[in-house]
């Protein structure tokens, strides 16, 4: 269990700093969130989950209409940003 808290741990932070960098190379918020949301739809259209806290993402994804996976994709960035 710790194993797997730590490697979540360790893909928030990877998450933080991409979001850091896109930030100071101008993105704005939104943009960040759009490609957040456009990443979250490659990742449950085309990657299985290796753990049980990729396995909820995906879930929620699953059953989330569009406008439910963009709030799920703002909330991860905001996450990431909170870990950077």
């Amino acid at each position: 269990m710790a194993a797997v808290m730590e490697v979540f741990s360790k893909w928030k932070s990877f998450l933080g700093d991409r979001v850091e960098a896109a930030e100071k190379a101008g993105f704005s918020d939104e943009s960040i969130s759009q490609i957040a949301y456009q990443i979250g739809g490659f990742l449950a259209d085309k990657i299985d989950p290796e753990n049980k806290e990729e396995r909820v993402l995906k879930e929620l994804w699953d059953v989330a209409d569009e406008q439910e996976r963009k709030a799920i994709a703002k909330c991860m960035v905001k996450l990431a940003k909170n870990n950077a």
